[in-house]
């Protein structure tokens, strides 16, 4: 790929220009980051006023998963470099302009294509890469999928080829639950909806986040950086709280990093990955990988010197980066709970008042029952205070309508 040998001036001909496909609260740090290095970033999403909008230096409304309306946007623009940041794009359509020299993909066109699409990751680390997963099945139809679960046995997980933070994922303990899962994952998954894998369930300890950054280095090649594993709790697929550093064994630790580099070594380009990964003991299994930021990796913020939006923004840019842990730290995810727009939060003050606490508000512009609005983070001397701390900050986080 090609990487800007020089930072230019914002809304000036010298400008380097990021555009960001999908502008939740990942990509607004994202955003955060290159602006603090000068960069002029575009913020696209598929509805007015998401939280990256508002601090890009101009903002899109398309639909990502319209390959015609994506290309002519990025010929209108005419990008240094495209960061994808969720799951619902064309990715055929970044792969073509890629290959035609017309775009830079971060970290690769080919990388987003695979990672995009949850069957075409678990084929590369599985058959490709031989990595150790979950056993596995797909399924394009409701019989398809009574047949899959029988094969792979109960308990098993039932999850859309493509969807985000956890939609459209479920659980089932026997075959009675196919059906409601298979419409669960209908209503959840963003693109090619009526397929699913089913994945045999693993009896596991923990599972972790690998956060690992391919950079630049002094030497103009390549190299993988590793931060911290970070442990994570997730709810129906959903991150519900992190915490970074998670304890491992030194030899499920040195097989997690050897999984990860292999993965990223073959999707390639620069940036950071998010790889998921299942440990019992000293045995680690792949479960799945996002060529970006990760909801988990937000306790970054708090923990790291610098945090994984940080060492995304400049491991895109070609410039140094540094993965050190400053303290132990965690998240707590502060919910939406109501169905409404423009929600206002009562209990900040409260929140910040627990030792440690910094916070973070979205800026969703409507909210769900389940919607993640926010996060509380806690710094600590040890990962347990921090995982109190965090907890109760955000339960302090009251949500309440807008006119109340």
């Amino acid at each position: 790929m090609k990487i800007p040998n020089r930072l230019g001036t914002p809304l000036s001909p010298s400008a380097t220009k990021v555009m960001l496909l999908g502008s939740g609260e990942l990509g607004k740090e994202v955003i955060i980051a290159l602006q603090r290095l000068g960069v002029e970033v575009i913020a696209v999403d598929r509805y007015p006023g998401a939280p990256g909008h508002q601090v890009a230096h101009r903002a899109h409304v398309i639909d990502m998963t319209d390959g015609k309306a994506l290309a002519a946007l990025i010929a209108q623009e005419q990008p240094d470099l495209v960061v994808p940041e969720i799951e619902a794009i064309a990715t055929q359509t970044l792969v073509d302009l890629e290959r035609a020299g017309k775009v830079n993909v971060i970290p690769t066109a080919r990388a987003a294509w695979l990672t995009m699409n949850r069957e075409g990751i678990r084929r590369l680390a599985a058959e490709e890469l031989g990595q150790p997963t979950s056993p596995y099945r797909f399924a394009d139809t409701l019989a398809e999928l009574k047949a899959a679960c029988a094969e792979i046995g109960f308990p098993c997980l039932i999850k859309p080829v493509m969807s985000s933070s956890g939609k459209g994922q479920s659980k089932i303990d026997a075959a009675d639950e196919v059906a409601d899962a298979w419409d669960y994952a209908a209503a959840g998954g963003r693109v090619g909806a009526g397929r699913v894998i089913v994945e045999g369930f693993i009896d596991f300890d923990y599972e972790i986040t690998q956060l690992t950054v391919r950079a630049i280095g002094a030497d103009g090649a390549v190299e993988t950086h590793f931060c911290e594993p970070i442990g994570h709790l997730q709810v129906k697929g959903d991150y519900v709280e992190s915490w970074q550093p998670h304890p491992m064994p030194a030899a499920a630790l040195a097989k997690a990093r050897e999984i990860s580099q292999k993965v990223t070594d073959n999707l390639g380009g620069l940036g950071i990955f998010g790889v998921e990964l299942f440990v019992k003991g000293d045995m680690v299994w792949f479960s799945e990988v996002s060529p970006r930021p990760h909801d988990t990796g937000m306790v970054t913020m708090a923990s790291q010197v610098q945090s994984e939006f940080e060492l995304h923004a400049k491991a895109i840019l070609g410039l140094p980066v540094n993965v050190a842990l400053r303290n132990p730290a965690a998240s707590a995810v502060i919910y939406g709970q109501h169905e409404a727009l423009g929600i206002a939060f009562e209990g900040v003050a409260d929140a910040l008042r627990v030792p440690g606490v910094d916070i973070r508000l979205f800026g969703k512009p409507e909210s769900f029952a389940r919607r993640r609005m926010g996060v509380a983070l806690a710094s600590a001397d040890d990962v347990g205070t921090a995982r109190r701390h965090a907890k109760e900050a955000a339960v302090r986080i009251r949500p309440v309508l807008p006119d109340n």
